[in-house]
């Protein structure tokens, strides 16, 4: 055997071994849904009898006696290789319209194998061309284009890198398209195989990928529902109601102010449920006040101080008021003089947030592995890393107070999160 078979011969195995092992890693996967599955999976298992009937059309055409049976393979190849196309194009869209053409090209072929309109083994098993002879090849490039084009269309509408995949893949097909052509040779394993191949791998990553990406809004969302639910508790909605009932008789103008910030706290509260990304720092800020200014009511020994020098930012919904809220349960409301101060300023490449309190503090460390007490400190801290980069540290000292830092980095990571 020469090298040029030994080189041909490795090809040929490890490209059937990555089908056979993505076969296996498709058929146990059970996070990627069933639909692409199942698509994906009967998309590899034809690439595999491609290359296999491939490899014996290209042994047919060296003995003459075989002649009928290059025949018939050829004309299964080229009814066959448009409908990796279309398989690709399901994982992208369930538009069955690219199945007309298919079965165009597939009626073609069947008749030229009778009449020879798009080609002819003669008997000394010679290949020749009829009119109708690259029918398969247009309509594959009609498919590639209109896969192509819904690549690009699902890029343009989510504006997400992750969508580019496809368009990648695309180009990928393409590239071993014209390196066939540029090559002209005749060769058992062309490029268009191997980069065929190569994105049935490209698509199952970006499968999982997009699992992943579900995955964590999933989550997001059932952070931001544990956030939510734990700002609008009963106790706090009671002793608000009731507070807004005790001013209806001493004071109706500051009840109807009450009912009114309550109102928009709960709205607030609600629409953030909607927030996909981040909001705008004065967003959140304005219902931090509001909140504060409801508890101020009840609680009129606390006072917020706000030291606000960099409001040009965003960050994750439901950030700063939840933390404000835990100075005020756990910490300042039972001081004389409570007092929060909130700063926001610009240092060293972050936005700094700081929320400090003269509360009766606690220990950082024994609340790192509590599951209740404070309300979801590490869920923010979780959500800040995930959303903007950000970073948040805890300080406390018992009977002294608390201090909370959250630095978002300027520019980059906020873009590229608004990018997503």
């Amino acid at each position: 055997m020469t090298e040029g078979m030994h080189v041909l011969a490795a090809l040929n195995a490890s490209l059937l071994l990555q089908l056979v092992g993505l076969l296996v890693a498709i058929y146990a996967d059970k996070y990627i849904e069933k639909k692409y599955r199942v698509v994906l999976f009967f998309n590899v298992i034809l690439i595999l009898l491609i290359i296999i009937l491939g490899q014996y059309e290209s042994y047919t055409g060296y003995v003459q006696s075989l002649y009928m049976a290059r025949n018939i393979t050829s004309v299964i190849l080229y009814c066959m290789r448009p409908v990796v196309i279309v398989l690709f194009m399901m994982i992208l869209s369930d538009d069955k319209k690219p199945w007309i053409l298919v079965g165009i090209n597939t009626v073609i072929f069947v008749i030229g194998f009778f009449n020879g309109i798009t080609f002819t083994i003669t008997q000394e098993n010679r290949f020749v061309r009829g009119p109708l002879g690259f029918t398969a090849h247009v309509i594959s490039g009609i498919l590639l284009a209109w896969h192509a084009y819904i690549a690009f269309k699902k890029y343009n509408e989510s504006q997400k890198r992750v969508a580019l995949m496809p368009v990648f893949i695309t180009g990928t097909i393409i590239f071993g398209v014209i390196m066939d052509y540029v090559s002209g040779a005749d060769l058992p394993i062309s490029y268009l195989t191997v980069t065929v191949v190569t994105s049935c791998l490209f698509y199952y990553i970006w499968l999982h990928i997009m699992y992943v990406r579900e995955h964590d809004r999933v989550v997001e969302a059932e952070k931001k529902i544990a956030i939510m639910m734990s700002q609008i508790q009963p106790h706090f909605m009671y002793n608000t109601l009731s507070t807004i009932q005790a001013l209806c008789l001493k004071d109706p103008k500051k009840a109807f102010s009450t009912a009114e910030k309550f109102g928009t706290y709960l709205r607030n509260n609600i629409g953030s449920l909607n927030k996909q990304d981040l909001i705008s720092f004065e967003e959140e800020l304005e219902h931090t006040k509001v909140y504060a200014e409801i508890e101020n009511i009840r609680f009129p020994n606390i006072k917020i101080e706000y030291n606000i020098e960099d409001k040009d930012y965003k960050l994750p919904a439901l950030t700063l008021q939840p933390i404000v809220e835990n100075a005020i349960r756990h910490g300042v409301r039972i001081r004389k003089e409570g007092l929060i101060v909130i700063t926001s300023k610009l240092e060293d490449n972050y936005h700094v947030l700081i929320i400090e309190d003269n509360g009766k503090g606690f220990d950082v460390e024994k609340v790192k592995h509590e599951s209740e007490g404070h309300i979801g400190i590490t869920t923010i801290k979780d959500r800040l890393n995930n959303l903007c980069g950000g970073i948040l540290e805890v300080h406390s000292t018992i009977d002294e107070g608390s201090t909370i830092v959250i630095k978002i980095p300027v520019g980059e990571k906020q873009d590229e999160t608004d990018m997503r």
